[in-house]
């Protein structure tokens, strides 16, 4: 049962503790890609202790589960375990988990269910606004114009992603500016970033308190323009897609004195306009393997009673 319990600490400790580690140096704007993957793997750890402890938390509670869980391992194994060690309480921390993630799930759910209706609407509104011609199919064009004053561009995701782009950003945007913010709707969509945007959002929608999802949550909206700006740039230049940046996003007041939905647009450009020197290829290799073992400590953690009691 004491496997359980370190589970659990070392679950809040990094629910804590990560955000403040992650968000350490500029790291992360020299690398995005590298620090989406850093996030998903430390999230995937989190979510992993909560788990874990929740297996063998019913493991101690009911004779049923134990049976199950420790089906294959010896007598020896079963006793390190000590699952006796706080009696009762194991029941009700079994329980709160299984709540915890039951609740995760319902959110997961609920956000697809919102994100596929929202989706559907917004390609309902794209059929109005730009009807098929005749012997047309829907999805045909992986690019649409839409008549528009305002400048825009962006990407439905879905089975067949599409590129949207109005007729006054068509205006606005000069030389290989449109390619560039092409390319990075583009990126987008190859790198299936709505599947980020979606998780994170149900998790921090459904534990608002818990720091690492709404940091999750946060650096995921920003790292995903962050990597898709970086296709761009190395297709048509860190200049061009700066300047279509400013072009899209003058008129919305993202570069004026007060707060705006596009305030990260500022800090994109500067990025773009004053770039830092990415890692070597070495150090990027290094950063994503060191990624991929946070997950495997709670792993390591819960294996510890049985290889001990093995050896």
């Amino acid at each position: 049962m004491m496997v359980s319990l370190a589970l659990l600490l070392l679950g809040a400790v990094a629910a804590v503790v990560a955000p403040r580690l992650m968000m350490r140096g500029d790291w992360a704007e020299r690398e995005p890609v590298v620090a989406l993957w850093f996030w998903q793997c430390v999230v995937a750890a989190v979510l992993l202790c909560f788990a874990l402890s929740m297996v063998f938390s019913a493991a101690a509670a009911w004779q049923l589960v134990r049976g199950h869980v420790f089906a294959p391992a010896p007598h020896g194994v079963v006793e390190a375990y000590a699952l006796g060690a706080i009696g009762p309480w194991s029941a009700v921390l079994a329980v709160v988990l299984a709540c915890g993630g039951l609740w995760t799930g319902a959110m997961l759910t609920r956000e697809i269910v919102r994100s596929g209706a929202r989706r559907r609407a917004r390609r309902r509104e794209l059929l109005v606004r730009s009807p098929l011609l005749p012997g047309e199919e829907p999805g045909d064009a992986p690019l649409v114009v839409l008549e528009g004053e305002r400048p825009d561009a962006w990407w439905l995701p879905g089975a067949a992603p599409r590129l949207v782009v109005t007729t006054a950003a068509l205006r606005r945007l000069k030389g290989r500016q449109l390619d560039a913010v092409l390319a990075h709707e583009q990126g987008h969509a190859n790198a299936r970033h709505d599947w980020l945007l979606h998780c994170s959002s149900a998790l921090a929608g459904g534990f608002p308190q818990i720091p690492v999802f709404a940091a999750f949550r946060d650096e995921m909206h920003r790292l995903v323009e962050l990597a898709a700006d970086d296709v761009a740039s190395r297709r048509f230049g860190r200049l061009t897609i700066a300047l279509a940046l400013v072009e899209l996003n003058e008129e919305r007041g993202a570069f004026g004195p007060c707060p705006t939905p596009g305030a990260q647009v500022p800090q994109r450009v500067d990025r773009l306009l004053s770039p830092v020197p990415r890692f070597t290829a070495g150090r990027r290799l290094r950063l994503t393997a060191a990624a991929a073992l946070v997950p495997v400590v709670p792993l390591f953690v819960a294996f510890v009673p049985a290889l001990h009691a093995l050896r």
